[in-house]
């Protein structure tokens, strides 16, 4: 049995993500309403760079590809993702050991063949170790636009913080077994969400080098919650959203809203009056994150300060949306906030005469 706090994949983080779509236009105008750029094209492929800080994101429009087939199935979506690792002639040779199913990539003339095994639904999972700068898998495949910036700050988003996948009611075990067999993931919450009608099951899975964060999530009720939904709207299990980290959350919303982003319907004020009570000196501007709709979570008792800032957008493709996160020394997902959205909302319906009170 390995040990948990071993690396025997050599994990290093996420090296990028990779969209496609059946429909051409329709993911460029999402990455620029989120502060993404276009820095280079593929040098034999319709496959572009987009970068904010630290952050790369393929996108393939290449046909008769595994991104086009995956799209063609589920639509506009993340079709792929990638670990730094390494090495990953030795990483992609021990997942296959233990019992990963191999993806053919890279087969083309004048590009790299990039190791790959078969992940959540389906999509491929790369193993990178080219990633250093002037011998990175972009500087061998892809030519940079002249002029621009190769690392544009953009809205201020600065890494990928997590994946959250979506998956069948009793496969979550499945997947969590996948991660912990292959790369010596560990469980890093668990928590199980419960709303009068539905309910939703997470279990947060990090990789031992602390940087890699998959949250796996399944319907925990018989009824069509928002899990089950999603399921059906994307043909399948997923990546329900991509969450972005940022060191100013509050300034990096500013940046969103004046280009275009479009954000989930912001908690009713309830939630704000309740900031204090569940979060006794936070330290937080109120006022602001009510204005912007930003969501706080994390623990504040004894004056440890472990907090978490977060904000959704809308679904921007199909049923996928994006989390825009700060932390302050909380390595949560915002569990607490579902909670806390519950009870606001039944304070709010309370207040308005729909709920009687006891």
């Amino acid at each position: 049995m390995t040990d948990l706090y071993e690396n025997p994949m050599g994990l290093m983080g996420f090296e990028f993500i990779e969209f496609a779509s059946p429909v051409p236009n329709v993911l460029e105008p999402v990455f620029q309403i989120m502060g993404f750029t276009k820095v280079a094209h593929h040098r034999s492929k319709n496959v572009s760079l987009y970068r904010q800080g630290a952050i790369n994101i393929i996108l393939n429009n290449e046909p008769n590809s595994e991104a086009s087939y995956f799209a063609a199935e589920h639509g506009p979506s993340v079709c792929g993702m990638a670990f730094r690792v390494k090495d990953s002639q030795l990483a992609y040779k021990r997942a296959l050991e233990l019992g990963a199913q191999p993806v053919e990539i890279g087969t083309g003339p004048m590009e790299l063949r990039l190791p790959a095994i078969k992940g959540i639904g389906g999509a491929p999972l790369y193993l990178i170790d080219r990633f250093g700068e002037g011998t990175s898998i972009y500087d061998i495949d892809f030519v940079f636009i002249d002029g621009i910036d190769r690392h544009p700050k953009g809205a201020g988003l600065q890494f990928i913080d997590h994946l959250t996948h979506n998956v069948y009611r009793g496969r979550m075990a499945y997947w969590a077994n996948f991660y912990e067999k292959l790369f010596n993931f560990r469980e890093l919450r668990y928590f199980d969400i419960k709303g009068e009608y539905t309910g939703l099951t997470s279990k947060a899975m990090t990789a031992p080098d602390g940087m890699i964060r998959i949250p796996l999530n399944e319907e925990s009720s018989k009824g069509a919650g928002q899990i089950e939904e999603f399921l059906m709207k994307f043909n399948g299990e997923g990546i329900q959203h991509v969450a972005f980290f940022t060191e100013n959350l509050i300034d990096t919303w500013d940046r969103l809203k004046a280009l275009g982003m479009r954000f989930m319907t912001p908690p009713p004020d309830t939630y704000y009056e309740m900031l204090e009570g569940r979060l006794p000196n936070h330290g937080e501007p109120e006022h602001e994150l009510k204005a912007r709709g930003i969501l706080l979570d994390g623990n504040s008792e004894g004056g440890s300060q472990r907090l978490l800032l977060q904000i959704f957008s809308e679904t921007l493709m199909g049923p996928v949306f994006f989390e825009f996160i700060q932390r302050k020394g909380d390595d949560g997902f915002g569990e607490g906030n579902f909670k806390a959205l519950f009870e606001s909302i039944e304070r709010d319906q309370v207040r308005r005469g729909v709920l009687t009170a006891d």
